[in-house]
């Protein structure tokens, strides 16, 4: 069981920056892949990054290429993504999601979710 919780979220300017955080309970961390998705109002949830359980395999969606980052400390049990260069389109909520092996893009593939952080990026 992993229990999942987003911090960092907020009301920000087009073009700052934002660094999310994605804590997990657990002593097996370090075993799941962990994927952020975002679902902005009105929208279907979509993938944003997703990274393997040591950290050296990500994907990024194309829309956020060069501007956000994913990453992971397996001894904090957290994975985090730097977002920079927001735009207003990235407004939405944030949430981590984890599953065992590597990363997925579908969203049904993870396991378990965390409740999400709000992002909005104004103009």
């Amino acid at each position: 069981q992993v229990q999942l919780v987003e911090s960092g979220g907020g009301l920000v300017q087009a073009g700052d920056s934002l660094r999310l955080s994605c804590a997990a309970s657990g002593r097996t961390f370090s075993l799941y892949a962990m994927g952020w998705f975002r679902q902005a109002p009105g929208n279907e949830r979509e993938f944003v990054a997703g990274i393997n359980w040591s950290g050296d395999n990500t994907y990024k969606t194309d829309s956020v290429k060069g501007r956000f980052t994913i990453s992971r400390d397996n001894a904090k049990n957290t994975v985090y993504l730097q977002m920079n260069s927001l735009k207003p389109e990235d407004t939405a909520v944030y949430s981590c999601a984890a599953r065992r092996g590597t990363w997925s893009v579908r969203e049904d593939d993870y396991n378990y979710w965390g409740q999400g952080t709000q992002v909005t990026v104004s103009s």
